[in-house]
């Protein structure tokens, strides 16, 4: 499964009395667009295209971007979709209504 493309959808919710929640996800986002990985973001997640470990390593990346941006507490969900045998992408699921 490691070499497998994979997605994974990616929600982070930090909590913070000091800080924004949102200025704090604003950093999220801009490390899973900076990235290199595929990605497309929506209201409630960001859904992150690439293998298996890449993404996985980009998660704690994004949990540790978090942290260092003021979260004193952080939520974050994941949604992982793969197959045994072929990769999954993005477009399989919604290329059709682009």
């Amino acid at each position: 499964m490691e070499n497998k493309i994979v997605n994974v959808a990616i929600q982070v919710l930090p909590m913070s009395d000091k800080y924004e929640m949102y200025d704090m996800v604003d950093e999220a986002i801009a490390l899973i667009q900076n990235s290199g990985l595929k990605y497309r973001i929506t209201p409630f997640e960001t859904v992150v295209e690439g293998e298996y470990t890449e993404v996985m390593n980009l998660v704690q990346r994004v949990q540790a971007a978090c942290y260092a941006s003021g979260a004193e507490k952080l939520l974050c969900n994941l949604k992982i979709q793969s197959h045994s045998t072929n990769d999954v992408q993005i477009e399989d699921k919604v290329g059709k209504y682009e």
